[in-house]
């Protein structure tokens, strides 16, 4: 069975997404990423505006997969603490199948451009905002220690948003043994 070749605007995403990972998104030009594809730079603008349009589709399409990763994962979880390790599971998740994306999504979002910008902030803020709920049910239910909410959240992300750099690492770990790990050394940090 032959294996279908890519569209093109695919494979611009693709290359885009590598090299806005190993080079940046400022230092990336389009020139840059047409003699990647194997294009004139002209060609580009046949399947996209601008590599602004490129960030931007990186940027939200992740958002929209970490949001549809998180609602599943607490969907069916009853306790606060199944729904936290839940959420971290699911995003650790979404990490693991798009390195690149991931990568882009969490250093490269300061290069879009208003109004998007502020789109992408408060996006940013209501998934925040979901794990501070289950953070603050947690502590409402007596399930988790008192704990400054906030704080807990920027430490949970935080963490979560620096594990793809495990992948890079020369330890060999699954993504199944970082997301049990972690979830692991997080919850413990809020268990009574």
């Amino acid at each position: 069975m032959a294996i279908a070749k890519l569209d093109r605007r695919t494979e611009i995403r693709q290359t885009a997404r590598k090299m806005f990972k190993e080079r940046g998104y400022a230092a990336t030009s389009m020139r840059d990423l047409a003699r990647e594809v194997g294009i004139e730079a002209a060609s580009l603008y046949n399947h996209l505006s601008s590599k602004e349009e490129l960030l931007h589709e990186m940027c939200f399409d992740m958002a929209e997969q970490f949001f549809q990763a998180f609602s599943a994962a607490i969907a069916s979880e009853k306790t606060p603490s199944k729904k936290l390790r839940a959420a971290i599971k699911a995003h650790i998740h979404v990490i693991a199948a798009n390195l690149d994306g991931s990568t882009v999504f969490f250093h490269e979002w300061i290069f879009l451009q208003e109004p998007e910008l502020a789109r992408f902030k408060k996006l940013r803020s209501q998934y925040e905002q979901g794990f501070r709920d289950i953070v603050q049910k947690g502590i409402t239910d007596k399930d988790f220690k008192e704990v400054n909410v906030k704080l807990a959240v920027f430490t949970i992300l935080s963490a979560l948003n620096a594990t793809y750099d495990l992948y890079k690492s020369n330890e060999k770990l699954s993504e199944e043994e970082i997301a049990e790990s972690v979830s692991g050394l997080l919850l413990k940090g809020l268990k009574k």
